[in-house]
């Protein structure tokens, strides 16, 4: 792997399956730790960088379905991939329907075990990378003055200049001042680029303004 490798969390109470799981991915080049139980893992939080958990599902105390509810509760947004000995249809969905990356069965593959894995680095830095593109978003809506708010619901909707000022009791030319000072705190090129921002951030031209 090429720069910081990511880190695997292993959570089972299985001390085999730890040991193997651990030896198995660190020889890959992954880092791996390893926890016993659900709370062992969460007072370790909270966990940043890359990396995602390898979870088991049945386990004393809290269960990995319980463990992945607590983590999104908890904000924690490492992806999760099951592991699991005994396993169902309904819990296999269940787990899928909560954001799980795979559900994958006791004794598992290495092949499949590293492709979800690489699936879930991945997904993780796609999902990262929309949280930066949305919190940039959301920054430079900060710098719109009321007005200038005003005039960029009614532009992304799609109404005209003259009915802008007819809206707000404007004059036309005040409306072209706005557009113009809005594109340029928004760092957008055209209108298109502008509604693309504003559903970013979920600001739904359709439910704005009548």
């Amino acid at each position: 792997m090429k720069g910081t490798a990511p880190t695997v969390y292993v959570v089972d109470d299985d001390a085999s399956v730890r040991r193997s799981l651990t030896r198995l991915l660190r020889s890959a080049g992954w880092n791996a730790e390893a926890f016993a139980s659900a709370g062992d893992l969460l007072e370790q939080a909270p966990l940043t960088g890359p990396g995602c958990v390898v979870l088991d599902v049945n386990m004393p105390g809290m269960t990995g379905l319980e463990l992945q509810d607590r983590m999104a509760g908890a904000g924690i947004t490492l992806p999760v991939v099951f592991l699991t000995g005994k396993a169902d249809i309904p819990m296999s969905v269940r787990a899928m329907k909560h954001g799980a990356v795979d559900f994958l069965v006791k004794p598992v593959e290495q092949e499949a075990l590293f492709q979800a894995l690489e699936l879930a680095i991945r997904r993780q830095a796609a999902e990262a990378d929309g949280r930066r593109q949305r919190d940039s978003i959301l920054a430079r809506l900060t710098l719109l003055s009321d007005r200038e708010r005003e005039v960029l619901e009614r532009v992304i909707q799609g109404r005209l200049n003259k009915q802008i000022a007819y809206d707000l009791g404007i004059v036309e030319k005040t409306v072209k001042a706005h557009r113009g000072r809005i594109m340029e705190k928004m760092e957008a090129h055209t209108i298109a680029e502008l509604v693309h921002l504003c559903d970013m951030v979920g600001i739904d031209s359709t439910r704005l303004v009548a």
